[in-house]
């Protein structure tokens, strides 16, 4: 299914003419160098550089060219468009009989395809490989700068390239269609008999692959072979939609595209089956913040966009904001295995289901905000919510089998991942902190995964001793610090997480201490109202836990509804006390 995905969105690109889409035979490759030449074939002018300056470095020119051949270690030449060693039989590799010998493969190579086309560029480009000395190269200009990089070719007074030459052209995708090695046979993708394609071309542009590219399909170990079947004869795939579908994936993943995020170590892509406005705001709906973020979520208009789907969502007419809610939308998540590509997840859904399960998801986060300021409603990036479990709020920490079946059960109506609530435990403990993120996250978990009732603030009629006892916990605290003004720790640091693990062996000390730290506040005349609404907060708490004595222990979904309602405590027990100081004043 995705392959076949691929192979019909590659279809739609053609089909509306989106420029830069390359054809068959044909990709986008990094080109540095263009070597400009009369109609002799000598070279014109000075090599002249295709990079642009981004910042303090260089970035070459992204071209369509004629597809290039996988290498390993041998050697194999390209069609109109190589890095210097075979273009000009020299590099800075320092193996000059090597270099000499690419340089006759790309020679012959290119006199196999263009001897017989009637084209006054091609001849001007075979005339130049017959006549050129590659000992030349080192007196061109920018040779220090050229040397290794991807070179293509242009006529003098031209705009166009060599190789975007009509007759040139053909004369390629002729030469493609018609070698002898290709092996006939059923394609899995189209159903169509014909050529079936033993290497297919690589996927570049995923986070952590190798820079050359990766393959998404790939048997090249004789341990993977099957009924004597070499490499991807395997699998049969066609010429045509193996190219297809990579031509398709490269394009959603080249440097500039609005269709991919980073989640972790998963490099998402997102595509539908029709052109929908959808596909332009999918990346600001997972990703509503530029930090991490895809040039698309700077965009103010995107970002309005966003909330008036969500708003739509809401209220259940979504077809009211989005066009087409009905289109399929497809989802793939792809991570670095080695050489290859490991499908993280894949998700198929239609446009209205994707944006009724990401308003689910953040639905189901919402919780009473940290600080004033905070927006009302929260909408974090996926990968700010994942960096909640990361050691030392690092995304290159965070575990890359959570990213991706996390996202997946945003995007899905799957349970979140067992480990999600294991990690943010382990990282509260670590921490002593429950800030809004985490806090949301338990809860939505809680909701989701256990179909718990978990409230946005705080829920006095909650009797779950878990939940009682990370309240009791917050009251605690804030007396200790009533009582001891300026206090650099206090028993959150030191008995969080034994406290919410082992409520018995702690609370029954941090009870008799908090006795001590009220008759404090109690003797401060500024404080006596403070004393008297946490001391009948300490009270009503207890008295609803003497029914059954202490949990010895507590399972890791009470533990995270300690947590909840900690936070949601804490925040009441502030707010309380804002609200009091308006009044006075």
């Amino acid at each position: 299914m995705i392959l076949q995905a691929l192979d019909k969105y590659y279809d739609r690109l053609a089909e509306s003419g989106e420029d830069g889409i390359p054809l068959i035979g044909f990709a986008r490759q990094k080109v540095h160098f263009c070597l400009v030449l009369d109609r002799k074939g000598q070279l014109a002018v000075d090599p002249q550089s295709l990079c642009r300056q981004e910042g303090t470095r260089k970035v070459p020119g992204e071209i369509v060219v004629p597809a290039p051949v996988k290498r390993s270690s041998g050697i194999a030449a390209n069609f109109l468009c190589d890095n210097t060693g075979y273009v000009l039989g020299c590099d800075s590799k320092g193996n000059p009989d090597r270099a000499l010998d690419t340089f006759d493969a790309f020679k012959k190579l290119q006199h196999t395809v263009g001897d017989g086309i009637d084209d006054e560029a091609m001849s001007a480009v075979l005339k130049f490989l017959d006549n050129w000395d590659p000992a030349d190269a080192l007196k061109l200009s920018a040779w220090e700068e050229m040397a290794g990089q991807n070179v293509v070719f242009r006529l003098l007074d031209e705009l166009r390239y060599v190789h975007e030459r009509p007759k040139v052209r053909e004369a390629w995708l002729g030469h493609c269609l018609s070698k002898e090695e290709n092996v006939q046979g059923m394609c899995l993708v189209r159903g169509e008999h014909g050529p079936i394609a033993r290497l297919h071309p690589a996927i570049k542009g995923v986070y952590g692959a190798q820079s050359s590219g990766a393959a998404l399909v790939s048997f090249n170990l004789d341990a993977f072979k099957s009924y004597g079947k070499d490499q991807n004869l395997n699998a049969p795939i066609g010429e045509k939609a193996a190219f297809s579908y990579t031509t398709a994936l490269n394009w959603l993943l080249r440097r500039e595209s609005r269709q991919k995020i980073r989640i972790g170590d998963t490099t998402v892509v997102f595509w539908a089956e029709q052109r929908v406005d959808f596909e332009d705001i999918f990346a600001a709906l997972l990703a509503p913040s530029e930090d991490g973020g895809t040039e698309e979520t700077e965009d103010l208009s995107a970002v309005r966009y966003v909330r008036t789907v969500l708003e739509a969502a809401r209220t259940g007419r979504i077809q009211d904001a989005v066009s087409k809610p009905e289109s399929h939308f497809y989802v793939l998540g792809l991570s670095p295995n080695a050489s290859r590509l490991s499908v993280r997840f894949w998700l198929q859904s239609t446009v209205g289901e994707i944006i009724d399960r990401v308003y689910l998801h953040l639905k189901q986060l919402q919780i009473v905000k940290d600080y004033p300021n905070d927006p009302e409603f929260l909408h974090p990036p996926v990968y700010r919510l994942l960096r909640e479990t990361a050691a030392l709020d690092k995304s290159e920490n965070i575990s890359p089998l959570l990213a991706g079946s996390f996202l997946r059960a945003v995007l899905s109506t799957m349970l979140y991942p067992p480990n999600l609530l294991a990690s943010l435990l382990i990282r509260i403990r670590a921490d002593q902190t429950v800030n809004r993120l985490r806090a949301g996250l338990i809860k939505a978990f809680l909701i989701r995964n256990h179909r718990m009732e978990v409230a946005v603030s705080l829920d006095k009629n909650n009797t779950n001793p878990g939940y009682r006892l990370g309240r009791l916990f917050a009251i605690l605290e804030v007396i200790q610090e009533k009582a001891n003004k300026g206090i650099n720790s206090t028993i959150r640091d030191k008995y969080f997480g034994s406290a919410s693990a082992t409520p018995c062996t702690i609370f029954p000390t941090l009870l008799s201490l908090s006795q001590k730290h009220l008759s404090k506040i109690r003797r401060d005349e500024e404080h006596k109202g403070l004393y008297y609404h946490l001391d009948r907060n300490v009270e009503e708490i207890v008295l609803g836990l003497k029914a059954e004595p202490l949990p010895s222990f507590l399972k890791p979904e009470d533990q995270g509804l300690f947590a909840v309602g900690y936070y949601h405590q804490r925040k009441d027990l502030f707010t309380a006390r804002a609200d009091n100081e308006k009044e006075e004043e």
